[in-house]
């Protein structure tokens, strides 16, 4: 089984970590990895800037980040980096929770893990057909998006 560990960097939230980490299970169970490790952190729009400018160099913040390791075989190791205040920036425009768009940004984080990209249109079409197949598991829609 892979390893995850969500942890949250930031205080502006309380957050649940536990369905984060449950959904990443579930997606990368579903590609067929069985070993491995993902590290899930929460932080603030400062630390994700941060990251994104050093690493990719993008001088903004942005919602989610994601870097894979290793990604051989049945073996899956990489980083999802999420931002709690984009967030709650975004959630009035599609009338869920912080904790379900930080959910959504997760399953998007995961997805790119796995080996989905969202470059071309095709791709981006398959990318949101995905994250609406695991939102659905737990009720949750983004149709609207």
């Amino acid at each position: 089984m892979i390893e995850i560990e969500v942890t949250s960097h930031q205080q502006m939230h309380g957050i649940a970590t536990e369905r984060l980490g449950k959904v990443a299970h579930e997606i990368t169970s579903d590609a067929g990895f069985n070993t491995g490790f993902i590290d899930i952190s929460v932080v603030d729009d400062v630390m994700i800037h941060e990251v994104n400018r050093r690493w990719l160099q993008h001088d903004y913040p942005t919602d989610v980040l994601s870097f894979v390791f290793d990604r051989s075989n049945n073996r899956l190791e990489g980083e999802i980096i999420v931002s709690v205040e984009t967030a709650a920036t975004k959630v009035a425009d599609y009338g869920w929770s912080i904790e379900d768009e930080l959910f959504l940004y997760v399953i998007h984080g995961v997805l790119h893990l796995i080996g989905c990209d969202d470059k071309s249109p095709e791709q981006e079409k398959e990318m949101r057909r995905q994250e609406r197949r695991f939102l659905a598991r737990y009720g949750l829609d983004n149709t609207d998006r």
